[in-house]
């Protein structure tokens, strides 16, 4: 056949007999195939056989034979289109060193960028080449020359110390960047992934076609170009006769089980857009950024009895006229205090004062738009029954006006967030909760010319925040954060697990959103894990509150007098900060009185100079990002 292959000149050929020479040659291949399999076949039992090793006088064994085993074959990628999609995700963040991986920086903990890259090479869903070797599972010897991806191993036991992370050629964009500790139930990423489609094998006879235009001498190269195109087009209408047709959605890879196969329990793949914007980008195309940040009210364990009563701060506004109290029991928020507060955030603001400055980005423009803000009820807490003795609720509360435990959240929806601002929004609430600080705080930390430079207080911890959703609006509707007052609407096609297109098919396991493998049954399991947790605690925290002869309501013993007095808030108050228990903070100092920091533009300046850049070049930054 080589001899026939080396004297055939395949340029005069056309396109039809192309087509029928190409199909020849695979019918043969595919016969010389079976032949070859039929022919390696072991051999029968009347062979003769090796004679069985000895181990010892009195001990005969024969080995059995066994098939050496069959070496996996590459994978070819270049068998498979790709296409642009974007992920939408959610993840625990409490065993995470946050979301983005940083090539030159080790972390004690993986990064949700490094399990969700690892789990798209593990699928063969990309193919970035390879820049640091890596040891797959089987204990396969290192290869620089292959991709990762393409062993047979895996990489559950990949080192974290080798696995350099690298995006090329996948034109991938993510849209925030949580910090370590953080949450997110609506993460987007776009990428682009290999296809179920195949790529066209009538691509391969593009060559011919070619060279059936190039024999043309006489034809102008302009010409020549027309036929090939022509020439490919009618070679790709013959072959797609005799394909089937492929719906983008349903014939689709299942992404969202491939994906969540790998993924580690607390991450897992919600939903996946097949048709994002050709110039899509999840950083830049999205335009509103929805966070919670959770909290339970009471905060922290209440003091019982009048000596857990303390005096609020003085509002602004009539105390008596709005109906607020004068006092709050230790441990419990005020929640329509911190409701006031809320509404002093919407509006497009400078929040210089509400934010961490990171002199590497050289950020000058701190203004945000934030479409709305409010506190807003969760669900009663599933609470220990100790908290509802009348001795722990706070002042006011009564049948007519109950005051029962419950979890709140601090929803704050914009166009984009500085760094730790919902952290440090979060933390002057919960002093406005507490009665420290009135709700005028946040109109006086907004007003950059009363208060140029931030007051050094500290934000609110990072477990309870979370990143609800990304917004991803039409194109039309989009406007300039200066002019958008509110809120936009999310336009693209999402498709989530249990939908068409959503739901792997011809597979037992891990079929779609319930069932056995679903996953509800994924999310189940972690959440009662954790739920097991919480119960044993709260029951032995009723326990505890019920033993001794003194119950909840009575008088108040020796042991404890002085308790609720003056010297138990101060020196020595229980500021909450959104963690598991308060912080001492000893006499506390009001916001607008602690130490500040530098002004911005003297800490830009500094990080400038130390940088060796020339203060008057024009540098990027990064103003319109968000990170949390």
């Amino acid at each position: 056949m080589s001899e026939e292959v080396n004297t055939v000149d395949y340029s005069s050929w056309s396109t039809s007999d192309l087509i029928s020479r190409v199909t020849e040659l695979e019918n043969r291949l595919k016969e010389q195939t079976a032949s070859y399999t039929a022919g390696a076949v072991a051999p029968t039992s009347t062979a003769p056989t090796a004679p069985a090793p000895s181990f010892g006088d009195n001990h005969t064994s024969s080995l059995p034979y066994k098939r050496p085993k069959a070496l996996s074959k590459p994978f070819d990628p270049s068998k498979y289109s790709t296409r642009l999609i974007a992920l939408k995700f959610a993840y625990l963040g409490q065993a995470y060193n946050g979301y983005e991986h940083h090539a030159n920086n080790s972390t004690p903990l993986p990064t949700i960028e490094e399990e969700l890259w690892k789990a798209l090479v593990k699928t063969k869903l990309i193919f970035p080449p390879i820049k640091t070797p890596l040891e797959s599972v089987d204990g396969s010897p290192k290869n620089t020359d292959r991709m990762p991806g393409l062993h047979s191993g895996g990489d559950r036991n990949w080192r974290r110390e080798e696995a350099e992370v690298n995006w090329e050629g996948c034109e991938y964009s993510k849209c925030g960047r949580t910090d370590k500790g953080v949450s997110a139930f609506g993460q987007v990423v776009g990428i682009r992934v290999r296809s179920n489609r195949r790529a066209r094998s009538a691509s391969i006879l593009a060559a011919g076609a070619e060279g059936e235009a190039t024999s043309h001498t006489q034809l102008t190269s302009a010409e020549q170009k027309s036929l090939i195109e022509k020439s490919v087009e009618q070679i790709h209408s013959q072959s797609m006769d005799h394909e089937p047709p492929f719906d983008p959605i349903v014939d689709e890879l299942p992404y969202i089980q491939l994906l969540n196969r790998v993924l580690p329990p607390d991450i897992r793949v919600l939903a996946w857009c097949p048709n994002p914007p050709s110039d899509f980008s999840a950083r830049f195309s999205c335009k509103e950024r929805r966070y919670k940040y959770f909290f339970t009210n009471p905060c922290f364990t209440p003091v019982p009895g009048p000596i857990g009563l303390y005096p609020t701060v003085k509002q602004s506004n009539s105390v008596s006229g709005s109906g607020r109290n004068l006092q709050n029991r230790e441990g419990w928020l005020d929640i329509e205090a911190m409701r006031e507060g809320c509404k002093k955030l919407v509006g497009l603001h400078d929040f210089r004062n509400f934010c961490k400055i990171d002199a590497s980005k050289q950020i000058t423009n701190f203004q945000r738009r934030v479409f709305h803000a409010d506190i807003e009820e969760i669900s009663p807490l599933a609470l220990p029954s100790f908290l509802q003795n009348s001795s722990l609720l706070p002042p006011g509360a009564s049948d007519t006006n109950p005051a029962w435990p419950k979890i709140y959240a601090f929803v704050v929806h914009g166009s984009a967030f500085l760094w730790h601002q919902v952290r440090s929004l979060a933390a002057i609430l919960f002093l406005i909760g507490q009665g420290l600080e009135p709700p005028s705080l946040i109109t006086e930390l907004l007003d950059i010319e009363k208060t140029p430079t931030k007051p050094k207080y500290e934000m609110a911890t990072d477990a309870p925040l979370v990143l609800w959703d990304c917004i991803f609006p039409a194109e039309g509707e989009i406007e300039d954060s200066t002019d958008r007052e509110t809120g936009y609407q999310d336009a693209l096609q999402w498709i989530y697990v249990g939908e068409k297109g959503g739901v792997e098919c011809g597979s037992v396991k891990a079929k779609g959103k319930w069932g056995r493998g679903g996953i509800m049954d994924d999310l189940w399991e972690v959440w009662r894990n954790r739920k097991m947790d919480e119960l044993v605690a709260g029951q032995l925290l009723d326990v505890v509150a019920g033993q001794g002869n003194r119950k909840l309501g009575d008088a108040v013993g020796e042991d404890e007098v002085g308790v609720g007095g003056k010297g138990y808030r101060s020196p020595n108050a229980r500021v909450f900060d959104g963690g598991n228990v308060p912080r001492l903070k000893g006499n506390y100092i009001p916001v607008l009185k602690k130490e500040r920091m530098e002004p911005i533009e003297v800490i830009n300046a500094r990080y400038a100079a130390k940088k060796g850049w020339d203060p008057a070049a024009p540098r990027a930054t990064r103003d319109d990002d968000a990170n949390e």
